[in-house]
């Protein structure tokens, strides 16, 4: 089986962040989220290769993989004209042999994919209930239990099983014929083409397809959804307080601390990943998420993105501060 993994957006709402680096690779919980969506997936006893839909910075991403899981069987796509998740499987089409994965790299859940996938001959999308579907896809679930119809960013809440972003497929060569034809008769939303199109087509030709409902789900989507799976999984599995050693350092659990942060005089949690190189001085930080090689001295930050390398010197505030930036708050 492949594991297909689109990536090419911009990560607009995460901007200052992902003007320097793609989505993918925005720390949560002391590694990227890509790592995490790797490690979901590792698991599965016949994983073949993974196939990478990159975009903007695509690169980097390539540079990750080979850094920090060498062992990976890994091929790249690259996405230039950001057209929809279905021209992205599309550029991907000839990697696409066999029974396939797909998932979106914003998309962390709690499931026993094992269990899910012990009948490989049946389709599967992964939901669940939320209280307001509307920018997600929700699924309309027949009198017989299964999935019969996608619909993309409803415009009501009456259905409120939204699909999370992943979708097992027994035939990824069919995904690409109904990809072609729904490319071929403009099918799309606004000016993207969405893979519900194309799955609805292949519904509709008779395809069973089951819905798994997640234990959780976490969208690492917005600021404000990072910041909560960045709780959420810090709270599972315990962080890393090993800093609490340190002479004139309070650490209040759970929080990440790279080995290589360097803390003096300060206060850091609960809920604060530390990435390798930062550097804090004489500061309170709760609640946070801090990116490679950034700056804090004087300060009392909570709520908060810093970029890596930037620099924030001064009293207090709530921030989302980009890569190697710097702010002085006199």
């Amino acid at each position: 089986m492949k594991v297909v993994l689109p990536m090419a957006g911009f990560g607009t709402r995460l901007r200052p962040l992902t003007w320097s680096k793609p989505k993918p690779l925005v720390q949560v919980a002391g590694k990227a989220i890509l790592g995490h969506v790797l490690d979901m997936f590792c698991c599965l006893p016949d994983l073949e290769e993974v196939v990478f839909i990159v975009g903007f910075l695509g690169e980097q991403v390539q540079e990750y993989i080979h850094r920090t899981y060498p062992d990976l069987r890994a091929q790249y796509v690259e996405q230039k004209d950001l057209l929809g998740q279905s021209q992205a499987i599309w550029l991907a089409r000839e990697f696409l042999k066999g029974p396939i994965l797909i998932s979106f790299v914003d998309t962390l859940v709690d499931t026993d994919f094992r269990k899910a996938l012990a009948d490989r001959r049946q389709a599967a999308a992964w939901v669940k209930q939320v209280d307001d579907p509307r920018r997600f896809g929700v699924a309309m679930i027949g009198k017989n239990g299964r999935v019969e119809r996608l619909v993309e960013k409803p415009t009501g809440t009456d259905n409120k099983l939204a699909v999370v972003g992943t979708y097992y497929l027994p035939s990824g060569a069919d995904l690409v014929r109904a990809v072609q034809r729904q490319l071929e008769q403009g099918e799309k939303i606004g000016e993207e083409y969405y893979l519900a199109g194309a799955l609805n087509r292949m519904l509709s030709e008779g395809l069973e397809m089951t819905a798994e409902e997640v234990v959780h789900w976490e969208d690492c989507g917005k600021p404000e959804t990072l910041l909560h799976a960045n709780r959420y999984l810090l709270e599972q599995d315990g962080g890393d307080s090993a800093p609490a050693r340190r002479e004139g350092v309070v650490i209040i659990p759970p929080v990440f601390i790279d080995p290589d942060a360097q803390i003096e005089q300060s206060v850091i949690g609960p809920f604060v990943s530390l990435a390798a190189g930062c550097r804090v001085q004489q500061s309170i930080i709760r609640d946070s998420i801090v990116d490679e090689k950034a700056e804090i001295a004087r300060m009392v930050v909570s709520g908060s993105l810093v970029g890596s390398q930037a620099k924030l010197l001064g009293k207090f505030g709530s921030f989302l501060v980009g890569d190697s930036s710097e702010m002085r708050v006199g």
